[in-house]
């Protein structure tokens, strides 16, 4: 599944990986957002310069619609604390 491909690349990207969590909403048919919650200090790291990292991981995600047809927004958030 997409939430379980995200948790663990996010895990080794980011400094707190024991904080990572994912949530799936999902919003209209075929269509659903995955947020990314992550420790503030991580947010930066999983975004990349100009949001070059996130953008590939949004390609990648695109893949997936071969197997379910769903679209994805991906969201990084920071961990309110």
């Amino acid at each position: 599944m997409v939430e379980n491909f995200l948790r663990e690349y996010a895990k080794l990207i980011v400094d707190f990986p024991e904080k990572v969590d994912i949530q799936r909403q999902n919003l209209e048919n075929n269509f659903a957002e995955v947020i990314i919650y992550v420790d503030p200090s991580d947010t930066g790291k999983l975004i990349g310069k100009n949001g070059k990292l996130i953008n590939a991981i949004k390609t990648v995600i695109m893949a997936y619609k071969v197997k379910d047809a769903t679209s994805y927004r991906i969201t990084v958030k920071a961990i309110e604390e």
